[in-house]
């Protein structure tokens, strides 16, 4: 295959990164650069979907990122994966090569933020409001270079790879077909073994508190975890706004925790999170100058769930304060944003956070198993493709109700004009409903 043709493969095949942004592959590697990084440093506590993806598919992931080498002229490849997970790294090091090489990371959070596998790899910092591309990098989750190995044999997104932990009867890893609903996911798993259950979408850190399991599978799903609905884990990422804020403003006394822990504070960028929290007490230019310091916020959760000894919601602020300064305007540029970073903090190394005491924090520590691969087939009763992303334009559905279609097939075309990829059939069956989702029932 003639890597001229690979942009145009990857997005005929509906490759979006796997990583949880969701931003469409064939834009990202239309471009030129020297370094192409495999991002496998999975950091999140109880998700295993990067770690279990390398353990079985090691050569086709390394495929896709030789591919993805070749086609942007970058003179080496780097797989980035945490030093504790020995199995990973023997099943990748035979596929290595000249020019792509391992490099090992600490067992720490977040381990697998971009702008920490970058500098840690290369030695580079992104600049403040900018993309690896900037530097020369292209990053992409190892589930996308295994997707981007298939999108050139013609195979398009079906599935995607999730771990199901928390209480479920057996914890694992799956290729749970797009548009399956969290209900039967978690029968995959045995069900759920307790009665009053959330389910947090993507992480304990990052992710958000789902309650209903119709919510679909999406190829940007990359683990579901089963908490009690009680728990305090639960009931902190569940506080509404006004309860944040009004606590907040009461009880924070700038002790600066939260940003003297904030790993992207700690690399240099301008975020400090304990001035936004002050920012709640002002208004008009005191305020002003206040909020700006919540733009670089990456949402990591570690001041909220790690530093703060008050319990207050550091993170949560810096959000809904970004939010705030994007609907009035006041959004710095990136040019103003790196005029405020400064070099990397001395004492960096010494604050990063175990992901095991992490865990212990979170009162995940009792979910000691494993997360294998499932091999058995999943058929679902019935997927609800959704046709709204997590970045750019929708697709056009090009099925109607009642036309039968198979597992691989056509349903959404990308729009021509703009960032948007097409959708495909994840099973065999006719086409039930055409919206905002389309849904193909499985009467096999």
């Amino acid at each position: 295959m003639q890597t001229a043709n690979l942009v145009q493969l990857v997005r005929d095949a509906g490759v979006v990164g796997a990583g949880g942004a969701g931003f469409p592959t064939y834009k990202k590697i239309d471009a030129r650069v020297d370094t192409v990084i495999a991002n496998g440093a999975e950091c999140e506590p109880l998700l295993f979907k990067d770690k279990v993806l390398m353990e079985h598919y090691a050569a086709e992931m390394i495929d896709g990122l030789r591919l993805v080498v070749q086609h942007v002229g970058a003179s080496k490849g780097i797989v980035a994966i945490k030093h504790k997970n020995r199995k990973a790294i023997a099943a990748v090091t035979p596929h290595l090569s000249a020019n792509i090489s391992l490099f090992e990371m600490e067992d720490v959070y977040p381990a697998g933020d971009e702008y920490e596998v970058v500098y840690h790899s290369t030695g580079r910092r992104i600049p403040s409001g900018g993309i690896p591309l900037h530097i020369g990098v292209v990053v992409q989750n190892v589930e996308t270079l295994y997707h981007i190995h298939r999108a050139a044999q013609g195979q398009p997104v079906t599935h995607s790879l999730m771990t199901v932990h928390g209480h479920v009867k057996q914890p694992l890893t799956a290729w749970f077909p797009v548009g399956m609903s969290y209900g039967e996911a978690l029968q995959v798993a045995g069900g759920a073994t307790i009665d009053d259950f959330v389910l947090l979408d993507g992480g304990p850190m990052m992710g958000k508190v789902v309650t209903d399991l119709a919510t679909p599978v999406t190829r940007v799903s990359s683990g579901i975890i089963v908490l009690g609905r009680a728990t305090h884990l639960a009931e902190r990422k569940t506080q509404s706004e006004q309860a944040f804020k009004r606590i907040g403003k009461s009880a924070c006394d700038q002790c600066s925790l939260c940003t003297e822990m904030c790993p992207r504070y700690l690399l240099g960028y301008p975020i400090q999170p304990h001035l936004v929290m002050r920012s709640l007490l002002t208004t008009g230019p005191m305020s002003d100058t206040l909020t700006h310091w919540a733009q670089a916020c990456c949402e990591c959760n570690i001041c909220t769930l790690w530093a703060c000894p008050e319990e207050l919601d550091p993170r949560n602020v810096c959000v809904v304060t970004k939010r705030d300064l994007k609907q009035q305007g006041k959004w710095l540029s990136a040019e103003q944003l790196q005029k405020l970073a400064k070099e990397v903090h001395p004492l960096k190394s010494y604050r990063s956070v175990p992901t095991e005491r992490l865990a212990r924090r979170l009162g995940l520590h009792k979910f000691t198993a494993d997360a294998p691969l499932y091999t058995e087939k999943i058929a679902p009763k019935s997927v609800a493709i959704s046709l709204q992303p997590a970045v750019g334009l929708p697709p056009t559905p090009v099925v109607r109700v009642g036309d039968r279609v198979a597992a691989g097939e056509l349903v959404a075309t990308a729009q021509e004009s703009g960032l948007s990829v097409p959708a495909h059939a994840s099973i065999d069956g006719p086409i039930a409903a055409v919206g905002q989702s389309i849904v193909i029932t499985n009467n096999s």
